[in-house]
């Protein structure tokens, strides 16, 4: 089976691909250098697959319609902790998807941006667990049971953060595992998420948390390949990504009403 191994060593600007940084257009101080040598055009970029990126692209510019319409309806049906709960976990929907998206299609010539972008391209996956976690928390749950979710995930969340912006280049085998248990926070609480939130919620947070497992699976092994020019290993990242988020997207409604 092919790779994309040979292109990786070139340099994608993602994260399977650290760039030496002797490109003569990226020496100097960076400082000094136009937008135009930090930032390439979205449309050049040769050493990716041409579908990097754009699935999280089009999943954010859907969240921005789809968060709208259910912070609006939860906040005007329910009461306003309704719209605040759900309104933090669109944020974080909008933010991860809208991060990925900026952080794979642009090819950033810059190495000090690209790591900037990397580092928040993976801390906003911590704050878009506990952020999923929020509107159940909050609404599906007694106080000092939700209240306890929401110190475990976002205190999870935050030591995430400080890992990823002090380890940038941790290896998969660090990341993956914190990802994997933080996400599945909910397994101690389940009869809890079953009584406030009901069946289908449960299901749904279940196969969703499937998708979630198995998309962290393939990013840490980068397999399957079939297609690096064109739809690689991290595009089925991306893609059981985004089956996952409709899935929580849809128990979330459950949990509202």
């Amino acid at each position: 089976m092919q790779t994309d191994e040979p292109l990786a060593r070139r340099g994608t600007g993602t994260d399977e691909a650290p760039v030496s940084g002797t490109d003569p257009e990226t020496q100097g101080s960076e400082h000094s250098l136009p937008m135009a040598a930090l930032v390439g055009g979205i449309e050049t970029l040769p050493i990716k697959p041409k579908a990097r990126g754009w699935i999280h692209f089009y999943a954010c510019v859907t969240a921005v319609v789809a968060g709208i319409v259910l912070v609006s309806v939860a906040w005007s049906v329910r009461s306003p902790q309704a719209g605040l709960a759900t309104a933090i976990y669109s944020l974080t929907v909008l933010g991860v998807f809208g991060v990925s998206a900026a952080y794979h299609r642009v090819n950033w010539k810059s190495e000090t941006t690209r790591t900037w972008m990397k580092r928040m391209d993976h801390s906003m996956i911590f704050i878009f667990i506990a952020g999923s976690y929020t509107p159940f928390a909050m609404l599906a749950m007694p106080p000092s049971e939700g209240n306890l979710v929401l110190a475990i995930v976002w205190g999870g969340a935050l030591a995430g953060v400080i890992l990823k912006m002090c380890w940038p280049t941790a290896p998969r085998w660090v990341g993956v595992p914190l990802y994997l248990m933080l996400g599945w926070v909910a397994i101690g609480f389940s009869s809890t998420l079953l009584h406030g939130a009901g069946v289908p919620a449960l299901v749904l947070l279940i196969v969703g948390g499937a998708f979630y497992s198995v998309g962290a699976i393939l990013y840490a092994v980068k397999w399957p390949n079939p297609w690096p020019l064109h739809f690689g290993h991290h595009e089925f990242f991306h893609a059981a990504t985004v089956i996952a988020a409709t899935c929580h997207y849809i128990a979330v409604w459950f949990a509202v009403f």
